[in-house]
């Protein structure tokens, strides 16, 4: 999974809190461009999380599949962030994106994963010889 986003990686590394702070008051005003450079430095981030929260074998069954969906979180995200937040003493507090939305990033991993489990067991194909009826019994019959 990793081997087809290094690329990115590379070219959009983590930023420092200033630099992130600008980046995300000019995407608030509606700046594409810089919307779409948060989200390609948070891709790291999610990856990270994605193999933090998943087992390996997930990974490699659903991992481009969250990663993708994720991306749609985090085009929401930039959205609610709020570059004046304060604390609760009324304190003005940056807050890093990632730490903004890693919360969100952890429950959609984990609820995506339940959902592609439940639906893999709906799928498996039951054990028609444990549902058998008696139907044996009447084809044995029929034959005499």
């Amino acid at each position: 999974m990793l081997k087809n986003y290094r690329s990115i990686l590379y070219k959009y590394p983590k930023l420092s809190l200033l630099e992130e702070r600008r980046l995300m008051a000019k995407a608030k005003k509606g700046s594409k461009k810089e919307i779409e450079e948060l989200v390609l430095r948070h891709i790291g981030f999610v990856i990270f999380r994605i193999h933090k929260k998943t087992f390996p074998v997930y990974v490699e069954r659903f991992g481009e599949e969250i990663l993708s969906e994720a991306t749609f979180i985090l085009y929401d995200k930039i959205k609610t962030y709020d570059l004046r937040y304060r604390d609760k003493g009324g304190n003005f507090k940056p807050v890093r994106f990632s730490s903004y939305i890693w919360k969100r990033i952890d429950g959609f991993i984990l609820d995506s994963l339940k959902k592609e489990l439940e639906r893999e067991r709906r799928q498996t194909s039951p054990d028609w010889e444990r549902h058998d009826c008696g139907n044996e019994m009447s084809l044995e019959v029929g034959a005499v």
